[in-house]
């Protein structure tokens, strides 16, 4: 995902059906249906979504506070041991960034001796940069401003663990995207010493904590190569844990091949021939699939919605290869951005463990992985494969059913490390992932409301008592954009009605938060705790300014952090994806969220005199001499309503109501005023909503014939045995509440919202 905005981590609209640059989990060409996974009910005016047994897995959290693992080298592997805290209490000089040097001497590690390194403060230590097979050159990993590993914002620690396996050399200490704090290094005649004091973040949006929280740990590089991790006090309790060498000597030793039954009726490339499986340096499992006739090569568009599913099951299925249950690793054709750049017809894999790397030779296409810890050398599970078409819903054309097989030649790097003994492994590579439940399906939470309640919701927003494995108390959104009670198609705003069936729509059904918010992040309480005061300034202004400055009467609405939230996500049905064609020249205005520099002020503000939009871009002060003022800018806490180009997307005004607005683009900071606001020279052009018709289309249906009046349900999602708790009732009823009047307010009262589950 790619953002302008100097704030991007909080501008949360992750619109999965229109983004390419979301993980595969997430892409375009996911078009596959929900079906149920819980029980519903109602509870006044909420819903509550009873969850099916293990539709969230189990949680895996932290448990080694007060120990040291302790990782032997033998050869180019390690051994592993858990043994009592060895903590140094000399941490020696604070670091004033990332970059770290030895002087006396050289850290074995990866097969090179290292003086110099990377010390990330979200808790890794990296080696060198991102060099070799393509497999690393398409991580997601990358050094970042904080320096070691980062991961994609959304990425779930789960299955962001196995994914790390050579993309970089690394020792993930205690990794956890958006920690913040200082780092320690001391370095002696036979160790290095790195210590870290951090917190999560604090007080955001996004957040699941007002105040800091104590986290340190530390790690010891000793000259022999051995590798001691320690965990004096921590607060998180979900990370990445392990050590991270380049494998890849490429040694092959076959598993099995399982030949299938020719099906003469469907198309030679999607009819399996076989499937192999092969073991790679002890390491990687390797799935070949080959096909009766040859694969469509990448670049062609019809490999879009073509889909190659493997399933590794521990017990024999009993539907086959299917997506409930076991390891499920898939290849899909779509358009995304990779290899041959942004819109390029390319497949990618996805699942737990698996690389994103798909090789297509002659009539076989595979990919290759790492399996979960409950896979154990020896063990006996069931292979299975399917191929699908794209369709509403997809259909599969081909299928191989399950046989038997042994896995031998495999070692998972994925353990359970505390209780690891010296005598365990030797591990080429061998990590823990900390982490909280799995999320459900976008679409199958979806579907499991309109199946029982019936298609009469336009928007679903999830909250729930548990937390889910997501760096971010928040949620994205995504959706099929249908039509409303009408169910036709909305034009002219720059996307598409897309899956509807997916959904389980008619085509009512339009938007909806992708996952549940966790009763206890900020953005469910009602107001902040007494007294609190922002201390995490790198992410967000001081909420103390924020009162003073940024209300109406230095007070804000009960749930703001929650309407900041919901309707920045809702606000994503529409906006903000449109261009506008000023004169030859086509600007697009987004994408996604509104261009910073886009004069975006709010039409109906919320709380306070100058707003701009809960979608993006600014206020801007034209001061006529090259240089413009930012009044108001793009980050959309506290709450703010929607300006006038959202509104006319929306079709809350006509065309004639959207005064000429302009773009600045190549800003470059100039000083601030007398109030502190910023100053930016730049290129102004003026846009109006003509330019934006002639590159969209006007926007139908029209105003006089858009939907006004729309309704919410709100859902309480419940582990399955559990009932809701009182705070998680009260919270969502408060912003229910909130929502009504939000909406109102914003909209000009020329909308209505309800959120009405009968």
């Amino acid at each position: 995902m790619s953002y302008s905005h100097k704030r991007n981590f909080v501008m949360t609209g992750c619109v999965a059906l229109m983004l390419l640059g979301v993980p595969p989990a997430r892409a375009q060409y996911r078009q596959e249906q929900g079906h149920s996974i819980g029980t519903v009910t109602r509870q006044g005016n909420l819903i509550v979504l009873t969850l099916n047994e293990d539709v969230l897995g189990k949680a895996n959290l932290f448990n080694l506070a007060h120990h040291t693992l302790r990782f032997t080298p033998e050869g180019s592997r390690y051994r592993v041991e858990n043994i009592p805290l060895q903590w140094n209490p000399d941490f020696g000089p604070e670091m004033p960034g990332s970059d770290a040097s030895l002087k006396n001497f050289a850290f074995p590690f990866s097969g090179e001796n290292w003086t110099s390194f990377s010390i990330g403060l979200t808790g890794s230590i990296t080696f060198g940069t991102q060099a070799g097979p393509a497999e690393r050159a398409r991580s997601v990993v990358d050094a970042n401003r904080t320096g070691g590993l980062s991961v994609d914002r959304f990425a779930e620690l789960q299955q962001a663990a196995p994914a790390l396996i050579n993309t970089v050399p690394a020792i993930s200490v205690f990794f956890k995207p958006r920690l913040s704090g200082t780092r320690y290094l001391k370095e002696s005649a036979d160790r290095a010493v790195v210590t870290w004091s951090l917190t999560e973040p604090v007080g955001g949006v996004q957040d699941m904590t007002w105040t800091p929280t104590v986290n340190r740990f530390q790690a010891v590089l000793h000259k022999d190569g051995t590798i001691d991790l320690s965990y004096d006090e921590v607060h998180a309790q979900d990370a990445i844990v392990g050590i991270y060498p380049i494998v890849d000597e490429g040694n092959e030793t076959e598993i099995t091949t399982i030949a299938a039954e020719a099906n003469a009726a469907v198309a030679p490339h999607l009819d399996i021939k076989s499937v192999k499986l092969s073991a790679v340096d002890g390491l990687f499992l390797k799935v070949i699939i080959e096909t009766r006739g040859p694969v469509l090569p990448e670049n062609d568009p019809a490999i879009t919605g073509i889909t190659y599913r493997v399933c590794l099951d521990i017990e024999r299925p009993a539907a086959g290869c299917t997506q409930n249950g076991g390891t499920v690793w898939t290849i899909q054709g779509g358009v995304g951005r990779g290899r041959g750049g942004p819109g390029t017809p390319r497949y990618s894999a996805f699942g737990p463990g698996v690389l994103p790397l798909v090789k297509v030779i002659g009539n076989t296409i595979s990919m290759k992985g790492t399996l979960p810890a409950s896979y154990k050398a020896g063990d006996q599970i069931f292979l299975s494969a399917t191929v699908q078409t794209p369709g509403t819903p997809p259909v599969i054309v081909d299928q191989m059913l399950p046989h038997p097989i042994k896995l031998v030649g495999l070692v998972s790097p994925e353990v359970h490390l505390a209780s690891l003994q010296k005598h365990d492994g030797p591990f080429s590579v061998v990590f823990e992932s900390f982490h909280y439940l799995k999320p459900s399906r976008a679409v199958d939470l979806t579907c499991s409301i309109i199946n029982a309640l019936g298609d009469k919701f336009d928007m679903l927003a999830y909250y729930s008592d548990f937390r889910i494995d997501n760096p971010e108390a928040g949620t994205s959104s995504t959706g099929p954009l249908g039509g409303g009670p009408t169910g036709g198609a909305v034009t002219g705003i720059g996307a598409n009605q897309t899956n509807l069936a997916g959904f389980c729509t008619q085509g009512r059904f339009q938007w909806q938060f992708i996952q549940p918010v966790y009763v206890g992040a900020n953005q469910m309480q009602q107001y902040p705790p007494d007294g609190f005061t922002e201390t995490n300034t790198h992410n967000v202004v001081a909420y103390t300014h924020q009162l003073a400055e940024r209300t109406a009467n230095g007070k804000i609405p009960p749930y703001d952090y929650a309407m900041s939230q919901i309707g920045h996500e809702m606000g994503h049905r529409w906006s903000a994806f449109v261009s506008a064609k000023v004169g030859d020249e086509t600007i697009q205005l987004g994408p996604t969220h509104w261009a910073r520099g886009l004069q975006a002020p709010v039409a109906f503000p919320y709380q306070r005199p100058t707003e701009a939009s809960a979608m993006g871009g600014g206020v801007w002060q034209d001061n006529f001499d090259g240089t413009f003022t930012q009044l108001d800018d793009d980050y959309y806490v506290p709450a703010t309503g929607w300006s006038h180009l959202d509104l006319y997307l929306m079709g809350m005004i006509s065309p004639a109501e959207v005064p000429d607005f302009f773009i600045l683009r190549n800003l470059v900071a100039a000083g601030h005023d007398a109030g502190g606001h910023p100053i930016f020279k730049a290129d102004r052009t003026k846009v109006t909503i003509q330019d934006v018709i002639a590159a969209e289309g006007a926007r139908l249906p029209a105003v006089d014939r858009a939907q006004k009046n729309f309704n919410t349900g709100m859902v309480l999602v419940i582990e399955h045995g559990k009932t809701p708790s009182p705070k998680l009732i009260e919270s969502v009823s408060g912003i229910r509440e909130r929502w009504i009047d939000y909406w109102a307010t914003t909209t000009g009262h020329r909308s209505t919202m309800t959120a009405d589950p009968q």
